[in-house]
């Protein structure tokens, strides 16, 4: 493994010098090298194993205001030379851009915290297919489950190098344990899927295959008999695993590349109240064993936790170097990239402060209404704001759940449904992008 490292170090130190001595005039470039596992197995019996391991390079060259981006996954010197010369080339020919170029060096990171993101255990495709086997096992062992769709479990291993021709040079590693399950209750023409998965960095912090398959099986069960329902505005209750989807919607509404064009209802928003004054909401690249977890940004910035929203304010756009110079302002460390993508805003762990009442609660005084387990389609307008998607869920009445529902769109505008936001206090990270249970007022539903 310290023989591969330092190969992978050099490697990238000996691009950089090709394409300084070949006309560039500066120049960055990632390597992310990475080994995996992959298993699926239906019905109790194995149907795949792939094991991968891929290097991968992406080099970006600057010629005055011009810039390009080439990538190859092969190392060898007469490919690393032509890559090069590809990459000045293009750089010659492409458009200026006023806003590239290499961050300041004050900038760069010059620490690294331990992220605790890398977990020491080697997994083995045995103990992967047991898992997996297991998972399924569990699930259709629930009454009422029929069939299998199948199961899944995994093992990675990634390590990220980054390095420029102004001295900037750091890396970090993380690993991916994950196990998922998916099955099928009922028969007919009344039948119903429904999953469960887990994802962490460490195998300790993974879901038991008892879990996963249980709660998938369990899931299915549940949706059986789900019926219409009559159109209405109701009170709209979104589950965890599907209320993190507005915050995928408010981060592409903050991201730098959204506001600099011009493009999102938020644009004119900063420092104005967008949520009631109880919501907030951060980004912690530094969460130990998170998801999306990093020590340093895709252009080698130092990354810090940021409170986004403050007791409902929004504080702060997510920016990477180059949205932050159209807009006049400081990157904020959020440039995220891979080998053949320029850097871009994106957001780390980012998640919604959990509230202060039980789950429970927010049901507690609802006479009609909907609570959210599945989103289907993607009717989001960020320009406008506008939202409308597919979904289903449970029926809410008198304060209880009850019958479950499909078929059912659910719309209103992001900037009121921020608004009439209320969270409940069951966050759990589990996604990397992590919301509670969530509670809108006065959604459009439409059924019959």
């Amino acid at each position: 493994m310290e023989n591969s490292a330092r190969y992978n170090e050099d490697l990238l130190k000996s691009v950089l010098t090709i394409a300084k001595k070949n006309g560039a005039e500066s120049a960055d470039a990632i390597l992310i090298a990475n080994t995996g596992i992959n298993v699926s197995c239906r019905m109790g019996k194995p149907e795949g194993l792939e094991q991968s391991e891929s290097l991968d390079i992406g080099l970006r060259v600057f010629i005055g205001n011009k810039q390009s981006l080439v990538s190859t996954s092969i190392s060898s010197r007469d490919t690393l030379n032509d890559t090069v010369s590809r990459a000045i080339s293009m750089a010659k020919a492409v458009p200026e851009d006023p806003y590239c170029g290499l961050v300041e060096t004050s900038l760069f990171a010059t620490k690294c915290p331990d992220l605790n993101t890398t977990d020491i255990l080697q997994a083995n495709p045995k103990d992967i297919f047991d898992e997996a086997i297991k998972a399924e096992e569990e699930a259709l062992n629930v009454e009422g489950v029929t069939n299998s769709e199948g199961s899944e479990a995994g093992y990675s291993h990634t390590n990220l190098i980054l390095a420029n021709s102004e001295g900037f040079f750091n890396q970090y590693e993380y690993t991916r344990h994950s196990l998922s399950a998916s099955v099928i209750a009922g028969s007919g023409t009344d039948m119903e899927r429904d999953y469960e998965f887990s994802v962490a960095c460490h195998k300790m912090d993974l879901l038991k295959p008892i879990n996963v398959g249980k709660t998938a099986g369990e899931k299915a069960v549940q949706r059986l008999g789900a019926r219409k329902i009559q159109s209405g505005r109701m009170p709209v209750i979104y589950d965890p695993r599907v209320s993190n989807s507005l915050l995928h919607h408010f981060s592409s509404a903050v991201s730098g590349t959204s506001i600099s064009r011009q493009t999102s209802f938020l644009d004119k928003k900063l420092n104005s109240p967008i949520f009631s004054p109880n919501i907030n909401i951060y980004d912690d690249p530094h969460r130990i064993r998170g998801l999306r977890s990093r020590p340093f940004d895709g252009e080698g910035v130092n990354t810090n936790k940021l409170k986004i929203v403050s007791d409902g304010v929004l504080n702060s756009w997510i920016l990477d170097s180059n949205t932050a110079k159209q807009l006049n302002l400081k990157t904020t460390g959020h440039a995220s990239r891979s080998t053949n993508s320029y850097p871009s805003p994106a957001p780390s762990n980012l998640y919604l402060e959990a509230g202060e009442v039980d789950p429970t609660d927010l049901f507690s005084d609802i006479s009609t209404g909907l609570y959210v387990t599945d989103l289907m389609g993607m009717g989001v307008n960020l320009v406008t704001g506008d939202y409308s998607r597919g979904a289903s869920g449970f029926m809410i009445e008198n304060g209880e759940i009850t019958h479950p529902v499909s078929e059912i769109t659910i719309a209103g505008n992001l900037g009121e449904m921020f608004q009439k936001l209320s969270p409940a206090n069951d966050l759990v990270f589990k996604y990397g992008i992590d919301a509670p249970t969530i509670r809108i007022e006065d959604m459009m539903v439409a059924g019959r």
